[in-house]
């Protein structure tokens, strides 16, 4: 099954980029083409590996953006120092070569048999495996409820924002822009706290299943206040990302 296998047990293979696609200014979406990719799940993660001509070599981990079913792709914010964002987000073309590794962990996956209603709170690009996850329900044809509550910084910096849109009434989106808001905005404004979750969190006693991925301030805060809210600490999954 896809995603038993720990890093220690898997084996690098190179990687073919199929396609990049600019999501926003700093984010770009690179679809791989792997034929011994085994297949993964939603929210599972890979590693890429980076080796220079001197034989220095760069890892990092990533989410998968897409969903069970569909070739693997990863979604890559810049950060200005970091090791191998720059190079995924600026030099990397269509026909390059990466190392890949994965696919890798199963505490953060999410299928229809795994059952719902489903929240889905991300802050940044906390969104990959989360759209990862709304794709897998969306093609799978369940009809298990979802809302997602997207954290950014403005409405620019919302990476898929056109395919969110999409939703509609299949699932619930909602933003929260925290440093601007454009004119006439109707979404909410600020960080999420206590008050905001109670305008979009299911009640605690539909017993939802909950996914938050972000940074770890952002990640800690919100479990906590959904376990406060009566959320089964089992019942809230939580995901963290760091540098790159």
């Amino acid at each position: 099954m896809a995603g038993t296998a720990v890093r220690g047990r898997l084996s690098w293979q190179v990687a073919a980029v199929a396609a990049v696609t600019q999501e926003t200014d700093s984010v770009r979406t690179i679809a791989l083409n792997l034929p011994d990719w085994p297949g993964h799940r939603a929210g599972q993660h890979l590693d890429v590996r980076l080796t220079a001509e001197d034989g220095y070599s760069a890892e990092r981990s990533y989410s998968i953006a897409s969903a069970d079913g569909e070739p693997a792709s990863i979604t890559v914010e810049r950060l200005d120092d970091g090791e191998v964002s720059p190079y995924l987000t600026e030099e990397l073309r269509a026909g390059d070569q990466l190392e890949v590794r994965g696919p890798i962990g199963n505490w953060f996956t999410w299928g229809p048999h795994d059952g719902g209603p489903l929240l889905l709170i991300a802050g940044g690009s906390g969104v990959v495996p989360l759209r990862a996850i709304l794709r897998h329900r969306d093609r799978s044809g369940s009809k298990i409820p979802a809302r997602l509550l997207y954290s950014s910084r403005t409405l620019p910096d919302v990476i898929y924002r056109h395919e969110l849109d999409q939703y509609g009434g299949s699932a619930e989106v909602r933003y929260t822009l925290t440093r601007s808001q454009p004119p006439g905005w109707g979404g909410f404004s600020g960080r999420v706290d206590d008050a905001m979750l109670g305008r979009i969190a299911w009640p605690a006693s539909q017993r939802p299943l909950a996914f938050i991925c972000g940074p770890t301030p952002f990640v800690e805060t919100v479990a906590e206040l959904l376990v406060t809210r009566g959320y089964p600490a089992s019942r809230v999954k939580t995901e963290r990302f760091g540098g790159a």
